[in-house]
């Protein structure tokens, strides 16, 4: 029985590793390609993220920072979870422990 190599993120492109060592960019997909359930767990955790942070009444571009991904992405998962129900409504800590919205 072998073991599954532990497989860590790319740094370079798949087109740059396939140059550097002389094979086709799928066998470099092939050989480095991060598990589907990692990826979609990590993804699911930037999303809840996003919108933890648009709650707490941070702009597109500052979460785009906060979280080092573009301010396009921050709008597209945004857009995503309004159309999927998700409340969006912001809020702020009053100092009285209650949650009050604001626009």
């Amino acid at each position: 029985m072998t073991q599954e190599p532990m497989r860590e993120r790319r740094t370079a492109t798949a087109r740059e590793l396939a140059d550097r060592f002389g094979v086709s960019q799928r066998t470099v997909l092939r050989m480095v390609a991060e598990e589907r359930a990692v990826y979609e767990g990590r993804s699911r955790q930037r999303r809840d993220r996003i919108v933890e942070l648009h709650r707490q009444g941070l702009k597109g571009y500052e979460i785009a920072r906060e979280l080092s991904v573009s301010a396009g992405l921050v709008s597209i998962r945004l857009r995503e979870a309004r159309s999927a129900g998700v409340d969006l409504t912001r809020y702020a800590d009053t100092g009285e422990g209650e949650i009050s919205r604001r626009r």
